[in-house]
């Protein structure tokens, strides 16, 4: 497997990705996979490790940093634009066509987290993409306004608009509006906020287990109200007899939105738990990570058949 710098355009903004190309010898061109990273995410981490792996499993794949984001191009810096995000993974597809070792009819999404919920709307609107797969998938619009466990207060939402609003008019005065930290500065904290599933995110983001120079850990205000409107998951009909395959966690708080997503979706689909797992143990855990990837290698092995 070989990994290579490259980059494409998404609607204007400049889109640095990996592009992971399998050694073994085959016979024309491979098939392949874009590869999108969870909310707050880089390249270099957890979309990384899948692209890779999968690489070595006989796909061409591309991991991407979204724009605003990670090496990715855009301002304001860490901007989270469900359209966007969505857009990104169709300039992937485009750029995949356009390299001589893809075979352009044998494309396939993998999202993980936050992209899971955009590659299903990206694959909606794309016929050339066909078929989708997520790990832990999560839908950020909806993880905002209901919370990871689909319990929160809707006062939380309510107030996270209104700093919103106070940052836009800010920054219309011409001063910094600031922006929206999305970790605390302990473990306890994060517990204390968010209990077990905000203690994995914050030893995967913030800790030597997965944290990354350039994951920024936080997102500009009007991030949050450009998702109160959006829903990924509106579209996912569309996708029609395409295949959707969904490897959750059976310890993941955010299950309820890939069930939501299951449910969406009217042709072929599977929703393939992972006994003991939760959400964020997708992200790196070795047992859970092998694992995924052998069903991802069989399902996408099919799917992307010649």
């Amino acid at each position: 497997m070989s990994r290579t710098r490259v980059s494409f355009v998404s609607a204007g903004i400049e889109i640095a990705a990996h592009l992971y190309t399998p050694d073994t010898p085959a016979a024309g061109p491979w098939p392949a996979l874009v590869v999108g990273h969870p909310g707050t995410g880089v390249k270099e981490q957890t979309s990384g490790t899948y692209a890779q792996l999968m690489a070595e499993r006989g796909f061409v794949t591309l991991a991407f940093d979204a724009a605003y984001q990670g090496e990715s191009g855009g301002l304001p810096r860490g901007l989270e634009d469900p359209a966007q995000r969505v857009e990104d993974f169709k300039a992937a597809v485009s750029y995949l066509t356009t390299r001589a070792e893809v075979d352009p009819g044998r494309i396939g999404l993998l999202g993980i987290c936050a992209s899971g919920g955009y590659s299903l709307a990206a694959t909606a609107g794309d016929p050339r993409v066909r078929a989708v797969a997520t790990v832990s998938t999560a839908e950020p619009a909806r993880q905002f306004r209901f919370g990871a466990d689909g319990t929160q207060d809707p006062a939380v939402f309510q107030a996270l608009l209104a700093a919103a609003a106070q940052a836009r008019t800010t920054a219309a005065r011409g001063e910094d509006p600031g922006v929206m930290t999305m970790f605390p500065a302990t473990a306890e904290q994060a517990g204390a906020l968010g209990g077990e599933h905000g203690v994995e995110g914050f030893e995967y983001y913030c800790t030597p287990r997965g944290e990354h120079e350039r994951s920024a850990k936080f997102l500009a205000w009007e991030s949050i109200d450009r998702m109160a409107s959006s829903d990924a998951f509106h579209a996912i009909p569309l996708i029609g007899d395409r295949p959707v395959l969904q490897i959750i966690g059976e310890r993941a708080v955010t299950a309820w939105m890939a069930v939501e997503a299951h449910h969406r979706a009217t042709g072929p689909k599977e929703l393939h738990w992972l006994k003991g797992a939760s959400h964020v143990d997708l992200y790196d855990k070795k047992e859970y990570v092998d694992h995924a990837v052998d069903k991802l290698t069989e399902y996408f092995t099919t799917h992307l058949a010649k």
